[in-house]
């Protein structure tokens, strides 16, 4: 990967009568990276690769492809190709034919076409398959006939659009290796929409989280998961305990948050300066909390609830909880940590965090 831009999206907005899908959008997608957009349904994501790949027009600004303009470029000239989500394979051709399909439309002649299609039929390891057709295949094997079909014309940049939704689970995990390791070795730009959390988060070098056809952050996974900037954010990841409040003292390069749940201690963020009487919310992951039935001494930032319920997680368990005034909490703590504590229906703990462990959001 490289900081070269190769997609450049500049003030594009995509309204569809009154309804804006994509607010002017400035984004750089760079060249040879893994970039995941994502956000919950009608956030406006499937609508800016759709532009991206020329199935739709922007209602203004531009979109530059290697630094050229391709607004009103048709989708064929483009070279964007795209895998779909219903993954849109031929189900009257064989494997062979689906791969061959868009070297057949771009005209090589047949030698080449033969040879680059046994290459990527090889190298997705589904050779053994050529003669067969697609609708006799696993779920596994025709995501890996969709993959090789786009990029057999070996473009500068795939487009993926919820592509392993319809996998069972062991078979995403497998798929997401696959991915990953595919884009790391022939360098191409990768754009992947999707919904899920840990897709975006295991495979991508940068992610861009969506709300109503907004970009609310974009940066690595590790930045997004530790550094969220709004509460939407936050709140969309879904692992972070949220408060807010009012700063009551400022000093020591912390502040002082005084919040329905208690008073707590934060480590200032150095993006936002904080003064005494300012509005704020912090957020503290919930791996980053420790559980216990123990009253904690005094000066330390800890807050009483009750267990409400528990949710495992393959090695770790989160631990569902009821604060102050109704106030929603989370841990998550291995199997292990959890075995000497009293985690039985409405069963009292208190959740403790040092101060920085918690994160000021600065876009609220």
């Amino acid at each position: 990967m490289t900081d070269q831009a190769l997609v450049v999206f500049d003030g594009v907005a995509k309204r569809f009568g009154a309804f804006v899908a994509v607010e002017k959008m400035n984004l750089d997608i760079r060249k040879g990276e893994f970039l995941a957009i994502m956000g919950s349904s009608g956030c406006g994501k499937t609508t800016t690769l759709r532009m991206l790949a020329g199935l739709e027009a922007p209602s203004e600004g531009e979109i530059r492809l290697a630094g050229k303009r391709i607004n009103d470029l048709p989708t064929w000239q483009r070279d964007t190709p795209m895998v779909w989500q219903s993954l849109a394979l031929f189900p009257f051709l064989t494997v062979r034919e689906n791969v061959e399909f868009s070297l057949r439309m771009r005209g090589i002649e047949k030698s080449e076409r033969r040879r680059r299609v046994d290459k990527w039929l090889e190298r997705m390891q589904i050779a053994e398959f050529a003669d067969r057709n697609v609708a006799h295949l696993s779920g596994g094997q025709r995501q890996r006939v969709a993959l090789a079909r786009s990029l057999v014309t070996e473009p500068e940049i795939l487009l993926l659009d919820e592509p392993l939704s319809a996998l069972d689970a062991h078979l995403k995990v497998r798929m997401q290796t696959v991915l990953s390791n595919l884009q790391r070795e022939l360098g191409i730009t990768f754009v992947y929409v999707t919904h899920s959390q840990s897709e975006a988060f295991s495979m991508a070098d940068r992610v861009v989280i969506m709300s109503r056809g907004r970009i609310e952050q974009i940066g690595d996974p590790q930045e997004i998961y530790r550094a969220p900037r709004t509460r939407f954010v936050a709140e969309f990841l879904g692992s972070s305990n949220i408060f807010g409040g009012s700063v009551t003292a400022v000093g020591n390069g912390a502040v002082r948050v005084a919040t329905p749940a208690g008073e707590f201690d934060i480590a200032a963020n150095p993006v936002k300066a904080l003064a005494k009487g300012d509005k704020a919310t912090f957020v503290v992951s919930d791996d980053r909390v420790q559980l216990s039935n123990e009253k904690p001494a005094e000066g330390i930032n800890a807050v009483r609830a009750s267990v409400v319920g528990e949710e495992f997680v393959g090695a770790t368990a989160v631990i569902h909880l009821e604060g102050p005034d109704g106030i929603e909490l989370k841990a998550q703590k291995s199997h292990d940590e959890l075995e000497h504590l009293n985690l039985a229906h409405k069963a009292d703990v208190w959740l403790t965090w040092r101060p920085e462990a918690g994160h000021i959001l600065p876009g609220e």
